[in-house]
């Protein structure tokens, strides 16, 4: 197969795919309370349980499905797997808007955890053209896209649902992930050379042995499991966001959405800006990922004190610099792994981000529900965020011992080339 120097092409349509599948899922969020409420008649605060199993599913399915894809894109390519999860994610949303009970959500969530393990061959794939030097800038784009997303999505659903209704969003969203599908059918072209792939293996395809493949580098286990107790605290935010500050403040799907928006500019400028500024001041990667550990603590303890709704917008200035902690933990992996196995080490991360999301969601829904409910010994809604701060502790903990055991990186350096079509 002959191959030609990769250019910035792909990187800018894989930008876009993350930027327009991140606009399609903010969408749904400031109308999925509503939504919940009005498929089961519950109150918001009950609902929220809904709104954690729902998380639930999406991330069991991401869970199984995560490294099986990672691990199907080193043996074919990483185009037809990113291909195929778009495709599904547009037929997720388009079932979740003409649900007419609760059972098709989840049945939508099941297809979206599928198509949401996209992001894996995504990582491998920039992994693939990109220098180890540059890949958590690189990654830090990806994240600013996703931030980017948050912009535009949150506020047209916001506005969607309080003018047209709570399911018009969903469409919309079914309609740009489907378009985006059709946009890399044309414009993705294959980044890893049939002499750089691998067999496939169903013992390396499944969550525990991607996850066992890690042995290997003892570092980069302890790393993963940064990974994950950072990520599960995360979970905070998009589980429990719109109920929170509907219930306690009283906003309007119009007022989330906006909130949503907000922090999805300042994630975007954090991951997509300063990455580039503030890596290399503060002395590279592990330096990044305490500054943006810090922030986070900090976030979260604000997030669970304020006691009136524009105070959230003052706290949420903590997220340019928390927005540096997952590309920066990210690329200080990838810096461990050898280049034929960049798809399955973004495999297993994404296995973690998946049990984060399978424990996550539930954890803070019920947490918020119950401290927020008569019934606590103690009323206090922003229980779940103390909970997010808790595990940032713990996280940065086991940071500080991966950075002790990591050796200088060992990922050879990848040439910047995409096969010819």
């Amino acid at each position: 197969m002959s191959v030609r120097r990769a250019g910035n092409g792909a990187l800018v349509f894989l930008f876009i795919a993350v930027l327009v599948d991140a606009t399609g899922f903010g969408i749904i969020l400031p109308v999925l309370p509503g939504l919940i409420s009005a498929l089961t008649g519950l109150s918001v605060e009950r609902a929220a349980a809904y709104g954690g199993w729902l998380s639930f599913v999406y991330a069991l399915m991401q869970f199984f499905c995560a490294p099986i894809l990672g691990n199907l894109s080193d043996r074919f390519g990483r185009r037809p797997v990113i291909l195929f999860a778009l495709f599904a994610l547009g037929c997720d949303y388009l079932i979740m808007g003409f649900a007419p009970v609760i059972a098709w959500l989840f049945v939508g969530r099941m297809i979206a955890g599928i198509a949401g393990a996209s992001f894996t061959p995504a990582y491998a794939y920039v992994a693939d053209v990109t220098e180890p030097a540059r890949r958590a800038q690189t990654f830090g784009l990806m994240g600013a896209a996703f931030g980017g997303g948050f912009i535009a999505g949150p506020a047209i659903g916001g506005l969607l649902g309080s003018f047209v209704g709570p399911r018009a969003p969903f469409f919309a969203a079914g309609a740009i992930a489907l378009a985006n599908a059709t946009l890399g059918y044309f414009a993705l072209p294959e980044s890893l050379p049939a002499e750089r792939r691998r067999p496939f293996e169903w013992r390396r395809a499944n969550p525990l042995g991607t996850l066992l493949q890690m042995r290997k580098y003892p570092a980069v286990l302890l790393l993963l499991a940064a990974l994950l107790l950072w990520q599960l605290g995360h979970q905070v935010l998009p589980s429990t966001w719109a109920f929170y500050t509907i219930f306690k403040f009283h906003w309007t799907s119009t007022e989330v959405g906006y909130s949503l928006a907000w922090v999805g500019l300042l994630m975007a400028v954090g991951q997509g800006a300063l990455t580039r500024v503030l890596i290399p001041a503060l002395g590279g990667e592990r330096r990044a990922a305490l500054a943006g550990l810090a922030a986070a603590l900090i976030a979260y303890l604000g997030y669970a004190l304020v006691s009136v709704g524009w105070m959230m917008y003052v706290v949420s200035l903590t997220t340019l610099v928390f927005a540096l902690t997952y590309p920066s933990m990210n690329a200080l992996a990838s810096q461990q792994i050898p280049a034929n196995a960049q798809g399955e080490l973004q495999g297993a991360v994404a296995c973690l981000y998946s049990l984060s999301a399978i424990l996550g969601p539930p954890l803070m829904t019920q947490v918020f529900g119950y401290f927020s409910s008569l019934a606590a010994p103690v009323y206090f809604p922003g229980a779940a965020f103390l909970t997010a701060a808790l595990l940032t502790v713990a996280c940065a903990g086991l940071f500080v011992r991966a950075m002790r055991a990591a050796p200088a990186a060992v990922a050879a350096p990848v040439p910047a080339t995409i096969p010819e079509a």
